[in-house]
């Protein structure tokens, strides 16, 4: 088992390497200058070469690539154009409500996710598996913003039920906090919740035409021990990878939900930092994502190797 980890975390590291290199060449591929759109139209050659020298952008490429990952190493991630101060400072301030929204989305999608596909399986071709399949291919197809703006309309402007936009935290208004909160995380929850339910009724119907469960069946056992002791333990690969790329996909969407409903998270920093060219920021935030969804899998690459022993082998 140890040099099955070993293999996947020399593979992880490989591909955090690559997704630095790549951020860091797409953003200095980008037209504008950055200390230019945050000095203005008005600022002189003069101010524009001496912010241009303080940020450490004069240096060749290379050199600017070698001293960000050095930082890396060191804890230090540099200084944001756009604030003014630390980029780690920065995401520490923004890293809270960012969570609070996705990692209640990731456990509601996942959870109901699983519990509505193992319903449609075992109810295949009825009613209830057409109705449910049907819901699940909407959400799939509808974008996360409308969903947004039709719940804002609906429980913000008609009903005030719930506020349009802000976020409160815990520790000032516990429930102002979860009030603020429900309406982003409905919308993120709703379309990763549509896939997992897919998801696990193609794997489900798979496991469950095998010879192995018609044997149990044949055995006398309840429909319950049959579904989810033996097809539902047999069928997990399939939704283990699907719980990687769901971390990956929920932190992409904040950028949209965020924005949408004024949430001073990791997404709304991202879009400002993109707009403004704030280089340290967009790369951090992008480095931090990609060793969070890099961590994600691989914990569930080692979750395989107790699933299934043979892939321990491969």
């Amino acid at each position: 088992m140890g040099k099955y980890v070993f293999k996947r975390l020399g593979q992880s590291l490989i591909v955090v390497f690559i997704v630095t290199v790549i951020v860091f060449g797409l953003m200095h591929l980008l037209p504008g200058d950055p200390i230019q759109i945050y000095l203005g139209d008005t600022a002189s050659e003069e101010q524009i070469a001496y912010y241009t020298k303080q940020f450490g952008l004069d240096q060749p490429l290379p050199v600017q690539y070698i001293r960000w990952i050095g930082g890396l190493f060191k804890g230090e991630m540099g200084r944001s154009i756009t604030y003014s101060i630390d980029v780690k400072e920065l995401l520490l301030r923004r890293v809270a409500s960012t969570l609070s929204v996705t990692f209640p989305a990731f456990v509601l999608a996942l959870l109901i996710g699983i519990c509505l596909g193992v319903i449609t399986s075992t109810h295949r071709g009825r009613t209830l598996d057409s109705l449910l399949t049907s819901i699940a291919n909407v959400g799939i197809a509808t974008p996360a913003f409308w969903i947004g703006m039709i719940l804002v309309y609906i429980f913000g402007l008609k009903l005030k039920w719930l506020p349009v936009q802000g976020y409160v935290p815990f520790s000032e208004s516990p429930s102002d906090y979860i009030k603020c909160l429900v309406m982003p995380v409905i919308v993120l929850t709703l379309g990763h919740l549509s896939s997992n339910t897919r998801q696990t009724r193609s794997s489900m119907l798979e496991v469950i035409s095998q010879d192995y469960i018609r044997t149990a069946r044949s055995k006398g056992l309840s429909e319950k021990t049959v579904v989810y002791k033996h097809a539902l333990r047999n069928a997990l690969i399939p939704i283990v990878t699907m719980m990687g790329g769901a971390v990956g996909a929920l932190l992409g969407g904040t950028v949209v939900i965020e924005n949408l409903f004024n949430i001073p998270g990791v997404g709304a920093l991202m879009l400002t930092a993109i707009i403004n060219k704030d280089y340290m920021v967009v790369q951090n935030v992008t480095f931090v994502i990609a060793v969070a969804v890099v961590i994600c899998n691989l914990l569930i690459d080692i979750l395989y190797g107790y699933i299934d022993p043979r892939i321990r082998v491969e």
